[in-house]
């Protein structure tokens, strides 16, 4: 179905033009036919008298009304007796006078109706909510200006307010934490905007019906020039195949998706989608936003009870109490609808002993914690973990893991994450936290929670606290950058001499000549190339086992920066040691390819141990 762009009512698409073409008088969705008795026979187009000739007929000076003008005056242009149909806008047909049709045959305009300007919005008919309604549903902001938090977006400067009030919706994502405001947003662009709105839910929404929601929009543009407002909650759960249903519409204009996730779009949207669509970032509520929005639906709670209602007479709604509000604002960790469901508990629950204390009904207000073992949560989490290990800071690895645990994260995933790290951020300087790392796994298997947490925390001190060298994994990083991205290098041929010859006719052939066996040298040292000719002298494993390329910090104090610059010192020191002449020094022991810094002895390139 869609509306009549010139009576407003509802008409099946494919009897539109019918419809236009018998003056708004027939065709209707209903079956009715604008007041004008029929015939209960249907009677053939062919002997029914086409519009045009009848309103000339109707209006002519031989006709019923022969006092009447050629042309109505009340009749729309499009059903002027012109022999061409002109389509005309929506704003256009919103100022049209309706014909109406009295006992005698004349023709008046409308004038019960109220028609709109053409620049102002279509009015919208407020939503009723059931008084059963939850309360985050009955409090949902109308306006913009009811909406708290989000001013980066919606407040007086605002990009997105202002893309709002001007009517110029383009596809967008909202993205932000659960109860920041994001289905709020996309419903009130529907109530200013004048476009049709159409809401659907991914759990909920196949791509059948998808397609279908199309056809309307298409429809509905080339029949009235609206355009349709689609906004998809939760649009992160289509998959990457159903999303590409979206991009033909959204590429031709055909619709304006709004969308809303609560993911990170970079992760969860195929890409061709996103670039098509602006992302707006809303930030999650601070505590004061919060108590905004409780203390003005606590008001209007208290506005529907009556006076006799225990509500009135409760100790913690009273105005010399404070600490409800702030506490539901500081438990709700920034998310509206939590911190309104909470309210909503309060109230019923001191609605049956007023005198119910804070301490009392704290533990019925569980605290719900922001954390998706699927979503950005989980991995933002994992990271900071990670992150306060490398930076040696106890403390924030002690944190991170209890949140983690709290929320219900796997401790066996944190424990593969120890395995990375003992390997990655630890490395050569302390090769027993790699042993450590993976009896720390083990334990976590034999063990398991809420034991298992203990084992967690000791191995995760123990990373933070040990010293620090990615000389490996750095060296890795280099000879994977060489064989994947430097021309040539991949297909570089591994030297004969190291070579395998299981076979006397590889050996007949030279494959494995004048290799040196290491352990029949005396302390296996022997000069040998193992790299091949082209890489020859090519270093990868770097002598530093920090690179620390930045230099020391600028935000670090006095005494922090003395401490640094000390340390760099001696081991500056240690490094001029092991290299003074007469010292006995060690040879790459995988043989020699080279040095870091170039210093050459003899023929024999070497590199300084800095695992001291």
């Amino acid at each position: 179905m869609v509306s009549c762009p010139i009576c407003g009512k509802s008409v099946n698409a494919n009897r539109i033009n019918d419809h236009i073409d018998s003056g708004c008088e027939s065709h209707f969705e209903n079956g009715e036919n604008g007041g004008i008795s029929r015939s209960s026979t249907p009677v053939s187009s062919f002997f029914k008298t086409p519009i045009a000739k009848k309103e000339s007929t109707l209006n002519g000076t031989g006709g019923i009304n022969g006092d009447h003008p050629t042309s109505s005056p009340s009749l729309p242009p499009a059903l002027s007796t012109s022999t061409s149909y002109k389509k005309r806008t929506f704003a256009e047909t919103t100022t049209t006078p309706i014909a109406n049709t009295d006992q005698n045959g004349h023709h008046t305009p409308t004038t019960d109706q109220p028609s709109a300007a053409p620049d102002s919005p279509p009015l919208r008919k407020k939503p009723k909510l059931s008084p059963n309604a939850p309360l985050p549903e009955r409090m949902r902001p109308h306006t913009l200006n009811d909406i708290a938090g989000q001013q980066a977006l919606i407040g007086p400067n605002g990009l997105l307010r202002g893309l709002i009030e001007s009517n110029t919706i383009p596809s967008l994502i909202l993205w932000g934490p659960p109860g920041t405001g994001k289905t709020t947003i996309a419903r009130i662009i529907a109530s200013t905007c004048n476009s049709r709105f159409v809401e659907i839910n991914s759990t909920s929404t196949g791509v059948g019906e998808l397609k279908k929601l199309f056809g309307e929009a298409r429809n509905e543009l080339g029949l009235t020039g609206r355009k349709t407002i689609l906004f998809c909650d939760e649009i992160h759960r289509f998959s990457r195949s159903q999303q590409d249903v979206f991009l033909g519409p959204v590429e031709k204009g055909e619709v304006t998706l709004v969308g809303a996730t609560t993911e990170n779009p970079s992760f969860k949207m195929q890409g061709a989608l996103l670039s098509r669509c602006r992302v707006f970032v809303l930030e999650q509520l601070t505590p004061a936003d919060t108590e905004t929005i409780l203390r003005r639906a606590l008001a209007a709670e208290l506005a529907t009870t009556t006076e006799d209602s225990p509500l009135h007479t409760a100790t913690l709604l009273s105005p010399e109490s404070d600490e409800l509000i702030p506490f539901l604002a500081t438990t709700s960790t920034g998310d509206a609808r939590t911190a309104l469901n909470l309210l909503a508990l309060t109230l019923s629950l001191l609605a049956t002993d007023p005198e119910l204390t804070l301490a009392q009904l704290k533990p019925h207000l569980t605290k719900t914690l922001l954390y998706d073992r699927a979503g950005d949560a989980h991995y933002n989490a994992i990271s900071a973990f990670h992150k306060s290990i490398r930076g040696s800071s106890p403390d924030g690895a002690l944190y991170y893991l209890a949140l983690m645990l709290q929320s219900g994260e796997d401790p066996l995933y944190i424990a593969r994450r120890m395995i990375v790290i003992a390997s990655e951020d630890i490395g050569l300087a302390d090769n027993s936290m790699l042993s450590l790392a993976t009896a720390t796994y083990t334990a976590c298997e034999k063990v398991g929670l809420p034991e298992a947490r203990i084992n967690l925390a000791h191995c995760a001190v123990a990373l933070a606290l040990a010293p620090k060298s990615t000389r490996s994994y750095r060296g890795l990083a280099a000879a994977m950058h060489a064989v994947g991205k430097e021309e040539g290098v991949m297909g570089l041929k591994v030297p004969p001499h190291l070579c395998n010859a299981p076979t006397r006719l590889l050996k007949d052939m030279g494959v494995g000549k004048g290799y040196k066996y290491n352990p029949d040298y005396m302390g296996g040292r022997v000069k040998q190339e193992y790299l091949p000719p082209e890489l020859e002298g090519r270093v990868f494993l770097e002598d530093d086992n920090l690179p620390g390329t930045k230099g020391v910090d600028e935000d670090l104090d006095d005494e922090e920066r003395e401490e640094v610059l000390a340390e760099e010192e001696d081991r500056l020191g240690l490094k001029r040691k092991a290299r003074e002449p007469g010292e006995q020094r060690r040879t790459n022991g995988a043989g020699s390819t080279g040095d870091a810094e170039g210093v050459v002895e003899g023929e024999e390139l070497v590199l300084a141990d800095e695992d001291f």
